[in-house]
């Protein structure tokens, strides 16, 4: 079984920046791709950014050139760096994992950003 807690959300200006953390249990972390998701109220959750096993990212467009994804196995972490955040990027984080037909899912960290 997969277990996933994140940290690190919190109150931030406009223009600021934080550091989301994932710690995850279990043994498969290294050979898993990890994801960001947010949800924002009153909205569908969405992807926010994936890493692969191997270190490859993707991000959805309203996250690149401000968000960064990566990961450190020898501590099953995965970060998400978030620079010039906006007011718009307030909602809970979720870290996500999924392998075979499973899926893991963290309780969410709320990122609130003030205008």
């Amino acid at each position: 079984q997969v277990q996933l807690v994140e940290s690190g959300g919190g109150l931030v200006q406009a223009g600021g920046s934080l550091r989301l953390s994932c710690a995850a249990s279990g043994s498969i972390f290294s050979t898993n791709a990890m994801d960001w998701y947010r949800q924002a109220p009153g909205k569908s959750r969405e992807l926010v950014a994936y890493i692969t096993r191997g270190g490859s990212t993707d991000y959805a467009d309203f996250a690149k050139g401000r968000f960064t994804i990566s990961r450190d196995n020898a501590k099953n972490t995965v970060y998400l760096r978030m620079n010039s955040l906006k007011p718009e990027d307030t909602a809970v984080y979720y870290c996500h994992t999924a392998w075979g037909s499973l899926s893991a899912w963290g309780q969410g960290t709320q990122v609130t950003v003030s205008s």
